[in-house]
């Protein structure tokens, strides 16, 4: 019973921490190069959760090809992922960046469709994906000021293609995977996604003229290191291990929300009633794909069991 409720708790810090890193992230960039920022970041983390682990003594026999496993989904999912999410909200607003973001699980079911030929969607999936391009033709529709300036929608471009990218990444973990320790491949995932971010950052900013770093960024800072990145990933996967997968992905429906609170309140950021409605029919459409698969999982398990019998 303990051991559940710990599970629980560990589940509401994914949720709101999680949500958080939207807002962290846009305080975190101002004033200073975003990729740069992001880079050091995911570095950092990961270089402290490989270091717990070797305190540790948490055993893992590892080789070069195991590390090698790790790189493609760091550059998808940190790099080309999570990390331009920062230079992004630069452009647009944090919950605007977490709302589209609430459209990941609908970018995977087509990914997978597309590199999976026996992958099958019934009537909840497609309603879902219909339902969550409904939605995202919202969020357009809510942020034509946006839309109008160079900079905004080229932020609204890349947050929807690293989108994509993160999805990739997932996919490819799922298909790739591998025999060691799902915190060493977290801390060299990070690692190697922060180094990525670097690589960009030397060929889009000038670290020649990096300017001193300012108290509100170097908190924001401190806060995705420890809350948004070991802390809230250690909770995500302790989570993972005690409750069941699909209790679990409730994240991606409170981390948006949180994301539109807190811009809301603290950056100001507008909420309107289509950013409302546009939150309401992405979500119910990402809870209609999801139970969907419960659904054909289910399914799926029954039609095992009686070709047994």
């Amino acid at each position: 019973m303990k051991s559940n409720l710990t599970a629980y708790f560990a589940l509401i810090m994914v949720c709101f921490f999680w949500g958080t890193t939207y807002l962290a992230a846009r305080i975190g960039v101002a004033g200073f190069p975003a990729l740069f920022f992001m880079g050091f970041r995911n570095v950092v983390a990961g270089a402290l959760l490989l270091g717990f682990l070797v305190l540790r003594n948490r055993s893992f026999p590892w080789t070069l090809a195991d590390i090698g496993l790790q790189l493609v989904p760091g550059w998808c999912m940190i790099t080309f992922g999570t990390g331009l999410v920062g230079w992004c909200v630069q452009f647009i607003p944090s919950g605007l960046a977490a709302l589209l973001y609430a459209t990941v699980p609908l970018f995977t079911i087509m990914i997978n469709m597309l590199a999976r030929k026996e992958e099958r969607i019934n009537a909840h999936v497609a309603a879902g994906m219909v339902l969550g391009l409904a939605g995202v033709m919202l969020v357009f529709r809510d942020n034509l000021d946006y839309l109008a300036d160079r900079n905004s929608f080229l932020g609204i471009c890349v947050t929807l293609a690293s989108c994509v990218s993160w999805c990739l990444g997932g996919l490819y973990t799922k298909s790739f995977t591998g025999r060691t320790d799902s915190f060493f491949n977290a801390a060299i995932q990070m690692m190697a996604g922060g180094v990525g971010l670097f690589v960009l950052s030397a060929f889009n900013e000038d670290w020649t003229h990096l300017p001193a770093m300012q108290p509100q960024s170097l908190m924001a800072l401190l806060y995705l290191i420890f809350f948004g990145s070991i802390l809230a990933y250690a909770s995500y996967l302790f989570a993972m291990s005690r409750l069941p997968a699909g209790l679990v992905s409730i994240y991606a429906y409170i981390n948006p929300l949180v994301a539109l609170v807190l811009g809301f309140f603290i950056l100001d950021e507008k909420i309107t009633w289509l950013t409302v409605l546009a939150f309401t029919v992405t979500l119910g459409g990402v809870f209609l794909v999801n139970r969907g698969y419960q659904l054909q999982k289910r399914k799926s398990s029954l039609t095992l069991i009686n070709s047994h019998e």
